[in-house]
């Protein structure tokens, strides 16, 4: 992804620089807890027409019923990432009762393990809501993409573990090093080798990252499938970014980490509300304190 800084993306939004309405709507996945329901609060306070959407849906309305007694209006929807059908139940009742998507944040994600363990027992499910996920909503939901003069954003929320720096096999990350013919299919290949990888228990022995395995990898494929798609959409109205918010309080962690929900939230919604004038595409934005660096995929 690109590598020049933006310097404007995380000083505090002034009021001039509003560009969004209550007619600005966005989605957030993953929102009924941790940084999804942080990002989803964030914007509602913010005046956006925000649809928090659960896997869990009795979780989901425990979500939404608790931000509309502070006052908050929004909608839920369920949606299960990894299931094609839920996702197209999804976008169905989406079309039907909106006019138009502004801001898609993908942040649902899952992991099956403490953050010393590095099992690849569930890897399957792991790439299936991690990559496949987001990439199957964005296809789904594309054609309701306003790609006006405000940009449609899509942001994707990843990790470090998923940097190119963290793949050992050169082949592979020279594949994913030449941004300029980078396909889908490509992705699309490096993620079902690396299944075969751990179906054939050589996956410890062919270079794929050492941390969190299953998960760096399915971040490792959505980064790069995040470059493709700012590639295919620049100077169309649509920006394609990724964001880590780095070791964060989450269920994810275990409730450890250096960050709160919150913290990575404002940062998020700061990049998902940026001025268009100011907006990139391309880029992998990681969150540190204070939250301004940025790192090439």
């Amino acid at each position: 992804m690109a590598s020049r800084h933006e310097s404007q993306v995380f000083s505090s939004l002034p009021k001039t620089s509003r560009w969004w309405s209550k007619e600005t709507v966005a989605i957030v996945t993953g929102g009924n807890k941790g940084i999804g329901f942080a990002l989803v609060k964030r914007m509602a306070e913010l005046g956006l027409t925000v649809i928090l959407t659960a896997r869990d849906n009795a979780r989901g309305m425990e979500a939404l019923e608790s931000l509309k007694q502070l006052g908050l209006h929004l909608y839920y929807h369920h949606l299960d990432v990894s299931d094609i059908s839920s996702i197209q139940l999804f976008t169905s009742w989406f079309t039907n009762n909106f006019t138009a998507l502004d801001i898609l944040v993908n942040n649902a994600a899952v992991s099956f393990k403490d953050i010393e363990e590095n099992s690849v027992e569930h890897a399957e499910t792991v790439i299936c809501t991690n990559f496949y996920g987001p990439k199957r909503l964005i296809q789904q939901l594309y054609p309701t993409f306003r790609s006006s003069s405000t940009v449609t954003r899509i942001l994707n929320i990843s990790s470090r573990l998923g940097l190119l720096s963290k793949l050992r096999n050169e082949e592979l990350k020279s594949m994913l090093l030449d941004e300029e013919n980078l396909s889908e299919k490509q992705i699309d290949g490096l993620v079902k080798l690396f299944l075969q990888h751990v179906k054939n228990g050589t996956w410890k022995s062919n270079g794929w990252p050492e941390l969190w395995t299953d998960y760096a990898v399915s971040k490792l494929a959505l980064n790069a499938y995040s470059k493709v798609l700012a590639r295919k959409y620049k100077g169309k109205g649509i920006s394609v970014n990724c964001y880590c918010p780095g070791f964060t309080q989450t269920s994810m962690t275990g409730g450890k980490g250096k960050y709160t929900p919150q913290d990575a939230a404002e940062i998020g919604v700061n990049l998902a509300l940026l001025p268009p004038q100011h907006l990139p595409t391309g880029m992998f934005y990681l969150g540190s304190n204070p939250p301004n660096t940025y790192s090439k995929l």
